[in-house]
C-alpha cells in the first residue's frame, strides 16, 4: 500500500479505497498503522501520512517507494506457509489465499520449484477432523459432548461443552465454551479429545459466559497454587519450553550448567510423573515436601525392581 500511495499524492481517499479494494474505514486504520512504522524509533525516522482533507498524503517513506522483490527463500517461504494456511478446516479466506498463492507462484516461476517438494499440514488427521466439527457446532450453536483427557490427573473425563470460539496458540488449538460439568468457562486443546459428538441441542452459552483475556497465554494460575521451583541439567531444559513457567534463570556451567526454572501448579501429580520420566536430570528445589514426595516415589520404584 505505502509504495502505491507514495506514487499517488494527493489521491482522493475514497478512490484509494476502492483501488484498493477495501473499505475508507479500513484504509484509514491502516493508514493510522503508519505513524508506528519506520527504520527507526524517532520521529524523523517514522512513515507520515495526512489525509484530513479527503485526500491522502504520503511522507517520510521514500526508501520504500518502489515494492521490494521477493528472494527464492522468501518466496518459497510464503508459498509454504500459505498451502499451510489453506490446510486449516474452516477457514473462511481459502480464496483470498488461493488468489495470493497463484500470484505468488506464477511470480517465482522455477525459482518455487522447492516448494512443490513440500509438503504443509496442520496437524494430525484426527486434530483437523476434531477442529472441522467443532467450528461446524460453533457455527451451527450446537453443544458438544466430550470425551476429554486431563493429563495432570492421568484420566479420561466425560463433558458437555457449549461452544464460544475456537483459538490456535503457541502450536496447539483450543476450544474454549461454557463447561456444564465445572459450570465454569473451561479451554480444551482438541489434540486431547478422545470422543466428540454435537448433540442436537442449543449449544448458546449462558450469559455469565465471557472469553478470557488469552494475551498472555492459556495458562492461568490460581491464588492457592502451589509455587514450584526446579533445577533442569542440560538434558531437561526442554521442560522450559513446554510448560508454563514463570521464571528462568540460567545456571552457570561452573555450577553444571542448566537452568532454575518456577512455575505454578494446582495439581502436582503431573510434576512428580515429569520428575520421574527425566530420570535425575532434574529436580525439586523447593518445596521441601514435594521434594520429599519425589524421592520417595523414586526409591519405592527402585524397591520394586529389587524384589521382582
Amino acid at each position: 500500500m505505502v509504495p502505491w500511495l507514495v506514487n499517488r499524492q494527493g489521491i482522493d481517499l475514497r478512490r484509494a479505497a476502492d483501488e484498493l479494494g477495501v473499505s475508507t474505514d479500513q484504509l484509514e486504520a491502516d493508514l493510522r498503522l503508519l505513524f508506528l512504522c519506520g527504520y527507526g524509533q524517532m520521529p524523523d525516522e517514522l512513515i507520515e501520512a495526512d489525509w484530513e482533507g479527503g485526500r491522502v498524503f504520503v511522507g517520510n517513506a521514500d526508501e520504500i517507494s518502489r515494492p521490494l522483490r521477493l528472494g527464492v527463500d522468501e518466496a518459497v517461504t510464503l508459498i509454504v506457509g500459505l498451502r499451510a494456511l489453506r490446510e486449516v478446516p474452516g477457514l473462511d479466506e481459502r480464496d483470498a489465499v488461493d488468489r495470493a498463492l497463484a500470484k505468488l507462484e506464477s511470480a517465482a516461476g522455477e525459482a518455487a520449484a522447492p516448494a512443490s517438494r513440500v509438503r504443509a499440514e496442520v496437524g494430525s488427521r484426527v486434530e483437523a477432523d476434531v477442529l472441522s466439527r467443532v467450528r461446524g457446532a460453533l457455527a451451527d450453536h450446537r453443544r458438544l459432548h466430550l470425551r476429554y483427557v486431563v493429563p495432570a490427573r492421568d484420566e479420561a473425563t466425560e463433558r458437555d461443552v457449549d461452544p464460544m470460539r475456537v483459538v490456535g496458540m503457541d502450536g496447539a488449538w483450543y476450544l474454549e465454551g461454557w463447561c456444564h460439568r465445572a459450570e465454569d468457562v473451561r479451554l480444551f486443546r482438541l489434540d486431547r479429545i478422545e470422543d466428540l459428538v454435537v448433540l442436537d441441542v442449543d449449544g448458546t452459552p449462558p450469559q455469565q459466559a465471557h472469553e478470557r483475556d488469552l494475551s498472555e497465554g492459556t495458562f492461568r494460575p490460581a491464588p492457592d497454587d502451589v509455587t514450584v521451583v526446579l533445577r533442569l541439567l542440560p538434558g531437561a531444559t526442554w521442560v522450559a519450553d513446554h510448560y508454563a513457567v514463570d521464571d528462568v534463570e540460567e545456571v552457570p556451567a561452573s555450577e553444571g550448567g542448566g537452568l532454575r526454572v518456577s512455575l505454578r501448579t494446582a495439581d502436582t501429580a503431573w510434576l512428580r510423573r515429569l520428575l520421574w520420566r527425566l530420570g535425575g536430570a532434574g529436580r525439586v528445589e523447593s518445596p521441601a515436601d514435594l521434594a520429599a514426595e519425589v524421592l520417595g516415589g523414586a526409591d519405592a520404584a527402585l524397591a520394586a525392581y529389587s524384589r521382582a
